[in-house]
Protein backbone atom coordinates (compact mmCIF):
# COMPACT_ATOMS: atom_id res chain seq x y z
CA UNK A 1 0.00 0.00 0.00
CA UNK A 2 1.61 3.02 -1.21
CA UNK A 3 0.27 6.70 -0.05
CA UNK A 4 -2.86 8.04 -1.66
CA UNK A 5 -3.63 11.28 -3.26
CA UNK A 6 -7.40 12.42 -2.77
CA UNK A 7 -8.90 15.50 -3.69
CA UNK A 8 -12.11 17.05 -2.15
CA UNK A 9 -14.16 18.75 -5.22
CA UNK A 10 -16.38 21.19 -2.74
CA UNK A 11 -18.72 23.04 -5.33
CA UNK A 12 -21.90 24.58 -5.52
CA UNK A 13 -24.56 22.11 -7.27
CA UNK A 14 -26.74 23.73 -9.41
CA UNK A 15 -30.22 23.22 -8.55
CA UNK A 16 -31.93 20.21 -11.53
CA UNK A 17 -29.17 21.28 -14.34
CA UNK A 18 -27.49 17.79 -15.25
CA UNK A 19 -26.16 19.03 -18.05
CA UNK A 20 -24.51 22.70 -16.46
CA UNK A 21 -23.12 20.54 -12.83
CA UNK A 22 -21.30 17.90 -15.94
CA UNK A 23 -19.75 20.82 -17.42
CA UNK A 24 -19.03 22.92 -13.94
CA UNK A 25 -17.92 19.81 -12.06
CA UNK A 26 -15.78 18.96 -15.18
CA UNK A 27 -14.31 22.17 -15.48
CA UNK A 28 -12.75 22.21 -11.48
CA UNK A 29 -11.30 18.76 -11.90
CA UNK A 30 -10.06 19.49 -15.60
CA UNK A 31 -6.81 20.19 -14.19
CA UNK A 32 -6.23 17.24 -11.56
CA UNK A 33 -4.50 14.97 -14.38
CA UNK A 34 -1.15 13.56 -12.67
CA UNK A 35 -2.02 15.15 -9.25
CA UNK A 36 -4.81 13.18 -7.46
CA UNK A 37 -5.42 9.18 -7.17
CA UNK A 38 -9.21 10.10 -6.02
CA UNK A 39 -11.53 12.46 -6.86
CA UNK A 40 -14.53 12.95 -4.82
CA UNK A 41 -17.70 14.90 -5.82
CA UNK A 42 -20.96 15.43 -4.22
CA UNK A 43 -23.77 13.98 -3.39
CA UNK A 44 -26.54 14.18 -6.21
CA UNK A 45 -23.94 16.10 -7.60
CA UNK A 46 -25.66 16.85 -11.19
CA UNK A 47 -29.09 17.57 -9.32
CA UNK A 48 -28.72 19.00 -5.66
CA UNK A 49 -30.73 17.52 -2.78
CA UNK A 50 -33.93 17.08 -4.46
CA UNK A 51 -37.07 14.92 -4.22
CA UNK A 52 -38.50 16.86 -7.27
CA UNK A 53 -35.88 16.13 -9.55
CA UNK A 54 -36.56 12.28 -9.10
CA UNK A 55 -38.67 12.28 -12.56
CA UNK A 56 -35.43 13.34 -14.22
CA UNK A 57 -33.59 10.61 -12.89
CA UNK A 58 -31.08 8.88 -15.58
CA UNK A 59 -30.66 5.37 -16.32
CA UNK A 60 -27.14 3.60 -16.11
CA UNK A 61 -26.76 4.39 -19.73
CA UNK A 62 -27.68 7.63 -18.90
CA UNK A 63 -24.91 10.81 -20.16
CA UNK A 64 -23.74 10.76 -16.20
CA UNK A 65 -22.28 7.89 -16.07
CA UNK A 66 -20.82 7.99 -19.21
CA UNK A 67 -19.34 11.23 -17.52
CA UNK A 68 -17.90 9.66 -14.92
CA UNK A 69 -15.83 6.82 -16.87
CA UNK A 70 -14.68 9.66 -19.29
CA UNK A 71 -13.35 11.73 -16.71
CA UNK A 72 -11.70 8.71 -14.98
CA UNK A 73 -10.10 8.39 -17.61
CA UNK A 74 -8.95 11.54 -18.55
CA UNK A 75 -7.41 12.34 -15.49
CA UNK A 76 -6.09 8.60 -14.80
CA UNK A 77 -7.62 8.88 -11.55
CA UNK A 78 -10.65 7.11 -9.47
CA UNK A 79 -13.81 9.56 -9.57
CA UNK A 80 -16.63 9.03 -7.10
CA UNK A 81 -19.63 10.83 -6.65
CA UNK A 82 -23.23 9.69 -6.41
CA UNK A 83 -27.09 10.36 -8.40
CA UNK A 84 -30.26 9.36 -8.98
CA UNK A 85 -30.42 6.94 -11.14
CA UNK A 86 -33.77 4.59 -12.04
CA UNK A 87 -33.78 0.68 -11.89
CA UNK A 88 -36.14 -1.86 -12.60
CA UNK A 89 -36.21 -1.59 -8.72
CA UNK A 90 -36.73 2.01 -8.63
CA UNK A 91 -34.57 5.01 -8.61
CA UNK A 92 -31.80 5.15 -6.12
CA UNK A 93 -29.06 7.60 -4.57
CA UNK A 94 -26.77 5.97 -5.72
CA UNK A 95 -22.76 6.23 -5.75
CA UNK A 96 -20.79 5.81 -8.62
CA UNK A 97 -17.27 4.90 -8.30
CA UNK A 98 -15.48 4.58 -11.73
CA UNK A 99 -11.57 3.97 -12.27
CA UNK A 100 -9.33 4.97 -15.58
CA UNK A 101 -9.90 1.39 -17.13
CA UNK A 102 -13.62 1.81 -17.54
CA UNK A 103 -14.49 -0.37 -14.76
CA UNK A 104 -17.35 0.57 -12.76
CA UNK A 105 -18.98 0.25 -9.14
CA UNK A 106 -21.63 1.46 -7.93
CA UNK A 107 -23.31 1.81 -3.89
CA UNK A 108 -26.87 2.81 -3.34
CA UNK A 109 -27.32 4.78 -0.49
CA UNK A 110 -28.71 2.50 2.81
CA UNK A 111 -29.91 5.13 4.99
CA UNK A 112 -32.42 7.40 3.98
CA UNK A 113 -33.34 10.34 4.94
CA UNK A 114 -36.53 10.22 6.37
CA UNK A 115 -36.54 14.33 7.91
CA UNK A 116 -36.56 15.06 4.24
CA UNK A 117 -38.57 12.67 3.22
CA UNK A 118 -36.30 11.03 1.07
CA UNK A 119 -37.57 7.07 1.81
CA UNK A 120 -40.94 7.75 0.84
CA UNK A 121 -39.35 8.47 -3.34
CA UNK A 122 -36.49 6.57 -3.28
CA UNK A 123 -35.29 2.76 -2.79
CA UNK A 124 -33.03 2.11 -0.38
CA UNK A 125 -29.81 0.07 -0.77
CA UNK A 126 -28.81 -3.16 0.78
CA UNK A 127 -25.16 -3.91 0.56
CA UNK A 128 -22.18 -2.53 1.96
CA UNK A 129 -19.33 -1.89 -1.25
CA UNK A 130 -15.52 -2.03 -0.40
CA UNK A 131 -13.40 -1.00 -3.04
CA UNK A 132 -10.04 -2.07 -4.14
CA UNK A 133 -7.82 1.14 -5.58
CA UNK A 134 -4.13 1.74 -5.75
CA UNK A 135 -3.61 -0.85 -2.74
CA UNK A 136 -6.02 0.58 -0.60
CA UNK A 137 -9.32 -0.72 0.56
CA UNK A 138 -12.37 1.89 0.07
CA UNK A 139 -15.71 2.21 1.92
CA UNK A 140 -17.81 4.44 0.47
CA UNK A 141 -20.97 5.92 1.83
CA UNK A 142 -23.22 8.66 0.97
CA UNK A 143 -24.58 11.26 3.90
CA UNK A 144 -27.24 10.20 6.22
CA UNK A 145 -24.75 6.79 6.38
CA UNK A 146 -22.78 9.07 8.43
CA UNK A 147 -24.96 8.67 11.49
CA UNK A 148 -25.29 4.75 11.53
CA UNK A 149 -21.47 3.64 13.04
CA UNK A 150 -22.99 -0.30 12.83
CA UNK A 151 -23.34 0.25 9.59
CA UNK A 152 -20.11 1.81 8.89
CA UNK A 153 -17.77 -0.55 11.47
CA UNK A 154 -14.38 -1.70 10.25
CA UNK A 155 -14.90 -5.21 10.93
CA UNK A 156 -11.27 -7.42 11.81
CA UNK A 157 -10.93 -10.97 10.51
CA UNK A 158 -7.51 -12.81 11.48
CA UNK A 159 -8.39 -15.09 8.75
CA UNK A 160 -8.62 -12.87 5.78
CA UNK A 161 -5.89 -10.77 4.52
CA UNK A 162 -5.88 -7.49 5.17
CA UNK A 163 -7.57 -8.02 8.52
CA UNK A 164 -9.38 -5.31 8.68
CA UNK A 165 -12.76 -4.35 5.67
CA UNK A 166 -10.84 -1.26 4.39
CA UNK A 167 -8.42 1.76 5.35
CA UNK A 168 -10.18 4.79 3.92
CA UNK A 169 -14.21 5.86 4.60
CA UNK A 170 -15.64 7.85 2.25
CA UNK A 171 -18.63 10.33 2.76
CA UNK A 172 -19.72 12.19 -0.36
CA UNK A 173 -22.96 14.51 0.78
CA UNK A 174 -24.98 17.47 0.56
CA UNK A 175 -25.43 17.90 4.61
CA UNK A 176 -26.73 21.55 5.58
CA UNK A 177 -25.28 24.06 7.73
CA UNK A 178 -27.50 24.12 10.34
CA UNK A 179 -26.45 20.87 11.41
CA UNK A 180 -22.47 21.25 10.48
CA UNK A 181 -21.30 20.47 14.03
CA UNK A 182 -22.81 17.02 13.84
CA UNK A 183 -21.32 16.46 10.45
CA UNK A 184 -17.49 18.11 11.69
CA UNK A 185 -18.44 15.30 14.88
CA UNK A 186 -19.40 12.54 13.14
CA UNK A 187 -16.25 12.11 10.78
CA UNK A 188 -13.75 12.23 13.37
CA UNK A 189 -15.72 9.56 15.45
CA UNK A 190 -15.49 7.22 12.10
CA UNK A 191 -12.19 7.68 11.99
CA UNK A 192 -10.94 7.30 15.57
CA UNK A 193 -13.50 3.87 16.10
CA UNK A 194 -12.52 2.52 12.93
CA UNK A 195 -9.09 3.37 13.31
CA UNK A 196 -8.69 4.52 9.15
CA UNK A 197 -8.71 7.84 7.42
CA UNK A 198 -12.03 9.52 6.72
CA UNK A 199 -12.88 11.83 3.71
CA UNK A 200 -15.69 13.83 4.23
CA UNK A 201 -16.85 15.69 0.55
CA UNK A 202 -19.79 18.33 1.29
CA UNK A 203 -20.76 21.08 -0.98
CA UNK A 204 -21.69 24.87 -1.16
CA UNK A 205 -24.13 27.54 -1.42
CA UNK A 206 -27.83 27.62 -1.75
CA UNK A 207 -30.32 24.83 -2.99
CA UNK A 208 -33.81 25.18 -4.73
CA UNK A 209 -35.25 24.60 -1.34
CA UNK A 210 -33.42 27.46 0.37
CA UNK A 211 -31.31 25.61 2.53
CA UNK A 212 -27.40 26.85 3.03
CA UNK A 213 -24.74 24.48 2.84
CA UNK A 214 -21.12 25.74 4.51
CA UNK A 215 -18.77 22.54 3.06
CA UNK A 216 -16.62 22.22 5.73
CA UNK A 217 -15.66 19.34 3.46
CA UNK A 218 -12.41 17.22 5.30
CA UNK A 219 -9.96 14.35 6.17
CA UNK A 220 -9.68 13.12 8.94
CA UNK A 221 -6.51 10.67 10.14
CA UNK A 222 -7.30 7.74 12.04
CA UNK A 223 -6.47 9.96 15.49
CA UNK A 224 -9.72 11.96 14.80
CA UNK A 225 -7.30 15.02 13.59
CA UNK A 226 -8.15 16.60 10.66
CA UNK A 227 -4.85 16.52 7.64
CA UNK A 228 -7.13 19.04 5.45
CA UNK A 229 -10.45 21.35 6.11
CA UNK A 230 -12.17 23.80 3.62
CA UNK A 231 -14.21 26.58 4.52
CA UNK A 232 -17.43 27.76 3.34
CA UNK A 233 -15.93 28.69 -0.19
CA UNK A 234 -16.12 26.42 -3.36
CA UNK A 235 -12.55 24.79 -3.76
CA UNK A 236 -10.61 21.80 -4.74
CA UNK A 237 -8.46 20.64 -2.11
CA UNK A 238 -5.61 17.75 -2.87
CA UNK A 239 -4.14 15.56 0.14
CA UNK A 240 -2.08 12.85 0.46
CA UNK A 241 -3.10 9.60 2.97
CA UNK A 242 0.23 8.54 4.66
CA UNK A 243 -0.06 4.52 4.14
CA UNK A 244 2.85 3.94 7.11
CA UNK A 245 1.36 6.23 9.38
CA UNK A 246 -2.20 4.14 9.43
CA UNK A 247 0.02 0.85 9.68
CA UNK A 248 2.10 2.10 12.85
CA UNK A 249 -0.72 3.39 14.05
CA UNK A 250 -2.54 0.19 13.36
CA UNK A 251 0.72 -1.60 15.05
CA UNK A 252 0.95 0.10 18.06
CA UNK A 253 -2.84 0.51 19.30
CA UNK A 254 -4.48 -2.81 17.88
CA UNK A 255 -8.09 -1.97 18.95
CA UNK A 256 -9.55 -3.99 16.33
CA UNK A 257 -8.27 -7.37 17.73
CA UNK A 258 -11.03 -6.60 21.39
CA UNK A 259 -14.06 -5.55 18.88
CA UNK A 260 -17.28 -7.15 18.60
CA UNK A 261 -17.42 -9.97 16.03
CA UNK A 262 -20.79 -9.26 13.75
CA UNK A 263 -22.40 -9.68 10.54
CA UNK A 264 -24.34 -6.85 8.54
CA UNK A 265 -27.32 -7.82 7.19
Amino acid sequence: MQNLRISLVQGATRWHDPAGNRDYYGHLIAGLRGTTDLVLLPETFTSGFSNEAIGNAETMDGPTVAWIREQAAKLGAAVTGSVQLRTEEGVFNRLLFATPDGALQTYDKRHLFRYANEHERYAAGRDRLTVEWKGWRICPQVCYDLRFPVYSRNRYDVERPGALDYDLLLYVANWPSARAYPWKTLLRARAIENLCYVAGLNRVGDDGNGLHYSGDSAVIDFLGHPVSECTDEEVVSTTTLQAEELAAHRARFPAMLDGDAFELK
